[in-house]
């Protein structure tokens, strides 16, 4: 899988949540990952979020697109408590 990103969107994401995108691509590694769509951001394009443990152990929830054979972060943040009961829930 291929990954890309933007890097001033990454800039602005680090200082508002602390996740480096090459961190929150690790997430697609976890066996047990969540996928749904995000019909909430997908007006210009088909979006999707990933909640998925990351190589550092936090439980993050990823915004990506598919652009090409690309998988294209959009953004990334910690989950929830709600999202982690979710999470949870599902394993």
């Amino acid at each position: 899988m291929s990954f890309a990103w933007d890097e001033e969107k990454e800039r602005r994401n680090v200082a508002k949540h602390k996740i480096l995108f090459a961190e929150a691509i690790t997430v697609f590694d976890d066996p047990l990952f969540v996928i749904a769509a995000d019909d909430d951001h997908s007006l210009v394009e088909k979006r999707f979020i990933i909640l998925g443990e990351s190589s550092r152990g936090r439980l993050l929830v990823v915004g990506y697109a598919k652009r090409g054979k690309d998988t294209r972060i959009i953004n990334a943040r910690k989950a929830t408590p709600k999202e982690r009961k979710n999470y949870e829930e599902e394993i």
